[in-house]
C-alpha cells in the first residue's frame, strides 16, 4: 500500500495541516525488562492556526478531521493496545485547547510495544510503511537496541510544496531512560544525561528524513 509522509501518523491528522508540531516518544526500562512507554503529539505552538483550521471543511484540498474523528482514532488505538499481551495500564489524554495528545502504557518487555504498533498497522491506524520492530532488549546480556528505520525521502520528494511545508520547524524527540547505568552507545547523536541513566535524541523531522541524523543505537548497560 503506497502512502505519503502526511499519512505517517493517522492518529492526529490535524498535525499535518500545520507547519509546527513536535513528536516525543519516551521509554523507561527497568532492569528486568519491564517499563513504561509514551508518545506525545504536541501542536501547541500552532494552536491558534489549528483552532481556525478546525472550523473549516477542507484546506489545501484535504478534508479537515473533526475532533470526534480524532478522538475515535485515539480511543481505537488505546483499545488495540489494551488487547496486546504484556501491555497494561493504557491511558490516553486529549487536550484540544492546546492540541496535545498522549498515549501511554506499561509493558512487560519492550518487544510488547513492537507488537502493539504492528496491531495498529494491521488495523490501519498506522500507515503500512511505518516501522514496528523498533526496539529490542536483552536483560541478561544488558543490551538495548533502537533499530534502524526506513528513510521516507522518496515519499517526501513527491510531495507538493504546500505539503512539504508541513515538516518545517517540526521536531522529533526520543528519550530513553534506564534503571541501570549506560555503559556505552553506538550513536553519538544521543545526548547522555549526567547520571548516565538516560539519553535523548532530538532533531528536526527533516534531519531524519534526509538521514542527517539516525535513530538506531546499540546500547550496553552496566
Amino acid at each position: 500500500m503506497k502512502i505519503t509522509l502526511r499519512r505517517l501518523l493517522i492518529l492526529l491528522p490535524l498535525l499535518f495541516l500545520t507547519s509546527c508540531f513536535d513528536i516525543l516518544d519516551k521509554v523507561n526500562v527497568k532492569a528486568d525488562g519491564s517499563g513504561e512507554y509514551s508518545i506525545i503529539l504536541n501542536a501547541s505552538k500552532s494552536k491558534t492556526r489549528l483552532a481556525s483550521i478546525s472550523k473549516m471543511e477542507t484546506i489545501n484540498g484535504k478534508k479537515v478531521p473533526k475532533k470526534s474523528e480524532i478522538e475515535s482514532k485515539i480511543n481505537e488505538a488505546a483499545r488495540i493496545f489494551k488487547g496486546v499481551p504484556g501491555i497494561s495500564n493504557v491511558k490516553t489524554s486529549m487536550d484540544f485547547d492546546n492540541y496535545i495528545i498522549k498515549l501511554s502504557c506499561n509493558f512487560k518487555k519492550i518487544e510488547n510495544i513492537n507488537a502493539g504498533l504492528e496491531q495498529l498497522k494491521a488495523k490501519n491506524i498506522l500507515g503500512k510503511m511505518i516501522p514496528t520492530h523498533i526496539y529490542s532488549h536483552n536483560p541478561v546480556k544488558k543490551t538495548f537496541t533502537r533499530n534502524k528505520i526506513n528513510t521516507f525521502k522518496s515519499d517526501y520528494d513527491k510531495l507538493s510544496a504546500a505539503d512539504k511545508e508541513v515538516f518545517n520547524n517540526s521536531k522529533y524527540i526520543s528519550v530513553l531512560q534506564f534503571e541501570n547505568i549506560i555503559k556505552s552507545q553506538s550513536n553519538t547523536f544521543y545526548q547522555l544525561s549526567p547520571n548516565k541513566k538516560a539519553m535523548k535524541l532530538e532533531g528536526n523531522i527533516l534531519d531524519f528524513i534526509f538521514e542527517k541524523k539516525q535513530v538506531q543505537n546499540n546500547i550496553i548497560l552496566q
